[in-house]
């Protein structure tokens, strides 16, 4: 189960094509399974390695770019701290003050963090927002200064691909919210790191995730 889960939110594989590795592995698996071992543990697995993860960073990131759900544009909010690391993605209809004021409260009240500075675009909606939600936090605007959200945007603009979009908002909130947590713990910094720490980091990091999930034995390499 943790394998076919794994496989799935860390690789642009849909359901028959997890379907179809398993089986060249000797494991003999249904797509619908696998689906249903996806939306019942992607969450769980998701949220026991953020609560590994040490606190954000005080320098936050928030950025939002167009989805498609059943062919209608959809807004896509995440922010990441200085570091990288996801600290939450919200699928909303806008991208107003309105929308922007609803995704500054519920980062704060699922960090249980204030920042000491955000950094956004020159969206306007984030200054109002700030203004009313975070007015004492530092805000910084500028086209150039959020490279790093927007790299963090990547993963899921591949998976979108692989899925032919989504089909309902609230299975892309579900989908996204799992695969924000569990993509980036198998995605390190490769590029800045040599092949010796990239395999040493990665067998750290697999076994952390057979802590989480239970599982004991397992393969790392497909």
């Amino acid at each position: 189960m943790s394998h076919c889960v794994w496989l799935y939110h860390r690789f642009p594989l849909s359901f028959r094509e997890v379907e179809e590795l398993m089986l060249q592995r000797g494991v003999i698996v249904s797509y619908e399974t696998i689906r249903r071992w996806c939306a019942k543990f992607g969450q769980a697995s998701a949220n026991g390695l953020r609560r590994r993860r040490p606190r954000p960073g005080d320098k936050w990131h928030p950025d939002e770019v167009f989805i498609k759900v059943s062919g209608e544009l959809k807004y896509l909010w995440r922010a990441v701290d200085q570091d990288g690391n996801v600290l939450d993605i919200l699928v909303q209809n806008r991208r107003d003050k309105a929308a922007a004021r609803r995704f500054f409260r519920r980062l704060m009240k699922k960090t249980g963090a204030v920042p000491r500075v955000v950094v956004t675009d020159r969206l306007r909606s984030y200054g109002a927002a700030h203004r009313e939600v975070m007015p004492c936090v530092q805000h910084r605007q500028s086209k150039y200064l959020n490279n790093r959200v927007e790299n963090s945007h990547q993963p899921t603009r591949q998976r979108e691909r692989a899925m032919k979009g989504f089909r309902s908002v609230g299975g892309a909130q579900r989908f996204l919210s799992a695969f924000s947590g569990i993509s980036p713990h198998f995605r390190p910094r490769r590029h800045q790191m040599t092949a010796h720490n990239y395999r040493a980091e990665m067998t750290i990091r697999f076994a952390i995730w057979e802590q989480i999930t239970g599982a004991v034995g397992l393969a790392t390499t497909i």
